[in-house]
């Protein structure tokens, strides 16, 4: 029953399906992420951590930085992750996914040392 009971707990708050949502697209930093939220990256990776207890993410690390994507190994997840998907609209992503958008793009962008144009937040991203 604990199982059940984390899976509900993660799937009954906005910014976890938020963070779901963004993960339909594919593998995301957490730096990816936290931009796309315009939240600061404790709060997200408190969040994210929810989901992985849940089973609902995994995640892979790749030097210092986390990358997620969707666990869909399991049925039952894999059913309800489709079934909340449905239900949230593009409207009510749309600027989740702009700013999304946008951080990628910048981040492709950095000068020859490295460093990130100044739309990216202070903190170090990943980089691709």
């Amino acid at each position: 029953m604990h199982d059940i009971l984390n899976i509900f707990k993660a799937l009954s708050d906005e910014t976890r399906l938020r963070i779901l949502k963004l993960l339909e697209g594919g593998d995301l930093c957490v730096c990816d992420i936290f931009s796309a939220l315009d939240m600061v990256q404790p709060k997200v990776s408190f969040h994210l951590s929810v989901l992985k207890e849940a089973g609902l993410i995994a995640d892979r690390k790749e030097g210092r930085w986390v990358h997620y994507r969707i666990d869909d190994s399991d049925l039952l997840r894999r059913f309800l992750l489709l079934t909340a998907f449905e239900r949230i609209s593009e409207d009510d992503m749309k600027e989740d996914k702009q700013r999304l958008s946008l951080f990628l793009e910048t981040k492709k962008t950095s000068d020859g040392n490295g460093s990130r144009t100044a739309t990216i937040k202070k903190s170090k991203c990943c980089g691709r």
